[in-house]
């Protein structure tokens, strides 16, 4: 391919909606591509770096008329005289169908249309193409009166046609990339009129099946502009490195409008962040076309760890030597390359920790705001993560932005994907697949491609290209990836698709999977591989998620070539609407009535639709930690993976607890140089460690300084160790008990306290404690946990179904009373139906304070499933909300997702258990518990503690059968109780994928397995 740009239908022509199925017209009138940049008329308002002079805002409210197909649309509203006054408004940027017309419709890799069209592609469905008509008054702004005015949308879905004063302008597809429009030809004195109709389905549409909420509309940025009498229109930033790179060359190359008049005359002038001068250049310019290169002398490199931009000054000077704009342009000296099979930034491995990120606001789907994006860019930040993938298109300008000035390295992904044309229901059949080898595909999927890259091409965050997503491969999308390589070849071009086609591995520079399994991405990294290896995808975070992520990263330092991966995904794609009752709530697929739907596939966040973190956030926090803190009894080893910083920029702290209770703190400086390790001891009295109990040693790397993503003392690494050194003796309370042996009931009396069990209900029923009952429903057995979404992925409640079962019905076979010197053991043996040979024996001894221990063993059989679950579970009053910790935390954990949490006290309230994954399942539990402390406002309640070793422990406003059958949060019932669930085991939620992928393993729990678990209840007074 050549690097020129695709030749545009540039002639004006009477507007057709037959257009709408033609490949070959995608762009009629349309502004050729180019750079993003920003331009003034003075050096003074290039430095300020204000709002632009030469913009003029159109957001805001439209007129609009809504139809449901062309055949109903206002056809010649566009007309100068149309009236359309009496037209209700819409918000401009906004999507169509979040401002009270037609439905939002979420699938994933199916079209929109499917089971009620059967079309083939270019074709699209005619009844029902919702066409959105807008009209905008506006009057020239003075600045740019008798100049000429062009007009940008950053973003239309999916095609629309444009006119002014009633005068065809122009016709524009790909709704993630700018379409500009010359109007100078057809504006009017006063008054003019804006014409706008957007088609929510073109040929566009069928490169546009991307995993998301199907939306239409003018749903970004909208603006008048002019230029001035000289105007770089498109400029090209090349920065290279010697091969030391030590030193550097900056290139401009310059696109003019128009022809620059002899004399004229270009200065660059290159800043660093102080404002000092680093190089300097000037020359004459003639022509459309100039350049301007520099040498600069040990420039300080771009990365993630440290995004140094200078600033360069464009100053073009007319023939009379007057200033006429000046194009203020960030630029990062990086150099990025393959060698020797290995992704290399400035020399050094680099390792992807990194996200896939779709633009996504729970109220405004796509249209998001720059305080979102500032939101999205400090987490990321905060959150250790270093990469982001644009899944799947570009993001708006100011993204990239974002990520220049924070340190992001960024995959820029072209607007394509084409799922639903060769994958049905897991099934690759690539016999109908687009693009592919059809060559009337090649120019709309190109230009889609220029117009990505000649926007995005200066960001210094932007390391590769993507050819897009999940489309197969053919010689279409090889001719993107070499029209890449000859435009920027200081870029890497990526394309996870030839993994189907390896006729087509040329496409990409790097070999990328998605969610292949560790032991597949071994099995590749020891067959002699011919490229690195990154996942493009992998880890979905689809509800309760995201276990066994520590299987991936443990091969960042195994394998060279692994150089890591992108989560799927950021954010949840879930939308605010209302319940019956008016209630707000999150919404997912198929709420909406939208139909086909794929529900709650759109839920696969690290962070809530509300800009929330989840709790899986803690582990991709700790797993992303480029410094390793491994802890020991006397001192902390510190790895430093970071490839260009050493740890000056943090202060070492570190904590001793006994049993949860801190007992010295101190703070250190260390610096460790990249890619380094040091050590550092640690210097507390000897004394400290002489008592009995476990001992906690908590160590962190905080910030010195505020940054501008955290503030100083923000905590970017921690790590732990946890050891006892004198075993503290229980002590067995004394004193009388009185047993009471009724008909049905046996009652445990001491001072202030009775215990009761019940035959009937087959448990203990009842602690009441100076006269307040704690129990509201009996102890008994749980097997059974409400089904996360990976667990309906691999369809756990068809193959573990009898787990189920028996948790809501058992046979009570014995009850055995044991009266003892200071203690009461009450032991109820328990059949089940699902296995002849199963049984638990739960045994409760009561003890002379009143305490009671429990045991719970479990004898297993052969071929019985796997157990979600194997726990104790019982009510109390609702009352019981408070909660304080000592466990692993603070967020939840799960064997499988633990490696972020930490050993420590902390609190929170039962509500605060109910994660806030979109469709109820399973969530709130910790691991490692020690003690739980259970109290109400007054702190009266109980206590529960492990004996032998630590449980799991989970209190929930609900049941795991309540959140079971409950598919949204609203139609869970009235909250009456606190539930308390306390496991030996419990499985993990993996998180490889969602639709088939199990747990590993050693996060299983074994139905054919002996088990037992013990703990203690004692009341809080």
């Amino acid at each position: 391919m050549t690097n020129t740009q695709i030749k545009e239908n540039t002639q004006a022509q009477t507007p057709s909606i037959d257009w709408l199925t033609d490949l070959n017209v995608f762009a009629v009138n349309r502004v050729p591509a180019h750079s993003d940049h920003v331009y003034y008329a003075t050096m003074e308002e290039a430095k300020e770096a204000s709002a632009m002079k030469m913009r003029h805002d159109l957001n805001g409210n439209w007129k609009f008329h809504y139809s449901i197909n062309p055949d109903s649309r206002p056809e010649r509203f566009y007309e100068r005289d149309f009236e359309c006054s009496a037209w209700g408004n819409i918000k401009v940027p906004g999507h169509i169908q979040l401002q009270g017309y037609g439905t939002p419709q979420y699938v994933n890799t199916i079209y929109p249309w499917d089971g009620h069209r059967d079309v083939s592609p270019p074709e699209i469905p005619k009844d029902f193409n919702p066409v959105g008509s807008y009209v905008k008054y506006f009057e020239v702004p003075e600045t740019m009166e008798n100049k000429p005015v062009y007009i940008s949308f950053q973003g239309v879905e999916s095609a629309f046609f444009i006119w002014l004063n009633g005068e065809f302008v122009g016709y524009s597809e790909d709704s993630f990339t700018p379409a500009e429009f010359d109007l100078t030809p057809f504006l009017s004195t006063g008054e003019n009129k804006l014409a706008v109709e957007v088609f929510q389905r073109s040929t566009g549409s069928w490169l546009e099946d991307q995993d998301f909420w199907r939306f239409s509309g003018i749903f970004r940025d909208v603006y008048l502009y002019t230029v001035p009498e000289i105007h770089a229109q498109d400029i090209h930033i090349h920065t290279d490195l010697d091969s030391s790179y030590k030193n550097g060359e900056l290139k401009v190359d310059l696109t003019f409008l128009s022809n620059v008049p002899a004399g004229s005359k270009i200065i660059a002038e290159l800043c660093d962040e102080k404002g000092n001068i680093a190089a300097k250049k000037s020359s004459e310019l003639t022509g459309e076309k100039s350049s301007v290169s520099m040498e600069v002398e040990a420039p300080k490199l771009w990365s993630a760890e440290n995004p140094y931009l200078y600033k360069l000054y464009i100053q073009i000077y007319n023939a009379s030597g007057v200033l006429v704009e000046v194009i203020p342009q960030k630029v990062g000296f990086r150099k990025f390359e393959l060698v020797d099979k290995i992704m290399l930034l400035n020399g050094k491995r680099i390792v992807f920790k990194g996200v896939n990120r779709h633009e996504f606001n729970c109220r405004s789907g796509r249209a998001i705001t720059k305080e979102d994006m500032l939101w999205d860019i400090k987490t990321l930040k905060q959150n250790n993560i270093n990469a982001v993938r644009t899944s799947h298109y570009p993001n708006q300008s100011y993204w990239y932005e974002l990520c220049d000035e924070y340190g992001i390295y960024v995959i820029d992904e072209m607007n394509l994907e084409t799922h639903g044309t060769w994958q049905w229901m897991g099934v690759v059949e690539p016999s109908r697949n687009i693009p592919g080898n059809k060559p009337e595909w090649q120019n709309i999927v190109l230009d889609r491609a220029v117009s990505m890259v000649q926007r995005d091409k200066n960001h210094p965050s932007v390391l590769i290209w993507s050819c897009g997503n999940e489309s197969y491969a053919g010689e279409v999308i090889l001719n993107v990836s070499r029209y890449f390589k000859s435009v920027d070849p200081s870029r890497l071009v990526h394309y996870e698709g030839v993994f189907h086609n390896r006729d087509y591995n040329e496409t990409s520079d790097m070999e990328s999977r998605m969610y292949a399994k560790p032991a597949d991405i071994e099995g590749y990294l020891n067959n002699n591989p011919e490229k690195p290896y990154i996942s493009c995808e992998y880890m979905h975070a689809m509800g309760n998620s995201l276990g066994g992520m520590d299987k991936y990263t443990a091969l960042e330092n195994k394998y060279p070539m692994y150089q890591g991966g992108f989560i799927w995904d950021y954010i949840d794609q879930s939308l605010v609407k209302k319940d019956r009752y008016g209630q707000e709530f999150f919404a997912y697929g198929g709420d909406f009535g939208d139909r086909p739907s794929d529900y709650g596939f759109c839920t696969n966040g690290i962070v809530y639709s509300n800009r929330e973190l989840s709790p899986k956030m803690q582990e991709v926090k700790y797993l992303y930690q480029n410094i390793k803190l491994n802890v020991d009894k006397s001192g902390v080893d510190i790895r430093n993976e970071s490839l260009f910083e050493d740890t000056s920029a943090y202060y070492l702290e570190y904590i001793l607890f006994l049993e949860g209770k801190e007992l010295y703190r101190n703070q250190d400086q260390v610096v460790i140089l990249p890619q380094s390790e040091g050590r550092v001891e640690f210097n507390w009295p000897a004394e400290l460690l002489n008592k009995a109990g476990e001992y906690v040693i908590i160590t962190s790397l905080n910030l010195k300084e505020e940054q501008l993503w955290a503030d100083a003392g923000y905590e970017l690494a921690f790590g732990q160790y946890v050891f006892e050194d004198i075993q503290k003796n229980a002590q067995v309370p004394s004193g009388d008990l009185r047993v009471a042996y009724g008909t049905q009931n046996i009652g445990v009396h001491g001072t202030d306290f009775s215990i009761m069990f019940c035959r009937k209900a087959k448990s203990l029923i009842s602690m009441k404690y100076g006269g307040r009952e704690m129990i509201e429903a009996p102890l008994l057995p749980l097997f059974w946990r409400a089904t996360t979404d990976n667990d309906r992925g691999f369809s756990q409640g068809f193959t573990s179904g009898c787990w189920y079962a028996a948790s809501l019905a058992r046979q009570s076979t014995g009850l055995d009373v044991k009266e003892l010197k200071d203690k009461v053991e009450v032991t109820f043996t328990y059949k089940f139906s699902i296995h002849s040979e199963i049984e638990v024996k739960n045994t409760f001894t009561v003890l002379a304070d009143g305490s009671v221990h429990v045991k719970s063993l479990y004898h297993g059989a052969d071929n019985l499933p796997q157990m979600p679950i194997f726990a104790l579970s019982f009510k109390v009053s609702a009352d019981y909300d408070q909660l304080e910790w000592y466990a692993m935390g603070p967020e939840e954990n799960y064997s499988d997702r633990a490696a972020g949490a930490r050993l420590g006290v902390f609190t929170n309230r039962v509500a605060d258990n109910l994660s806030g994954y979109v469709r109820p399942q399973e969530s709130g539990n910790r691991t490692g518990v020690r003690w739980v402390n259970l109290t109400n406002s007054d702190g009266h309640g109980i206590k529960i503690s492990s004996t032998s070793r630590p449980v799991e422990c989970n209190f929930s406003p609900y049941t795991a059968f309540e959140l079971e059958n409950a598919a949204h949060p609203y139609e869970l019932p009235n909250v009456h109780y606190t539930v308390v669930t306390v496991a030996g085991r419990q499985m993990g939620v993996g998180g490889d994928d969602s639709w088939g992928a199990p747990v590993y393993p050693e996060h299983l729990v074994k139905a054919n397995e002996d088990m037992e678990f013990e703990f203690m209840i004692r009341p809080i007074k």
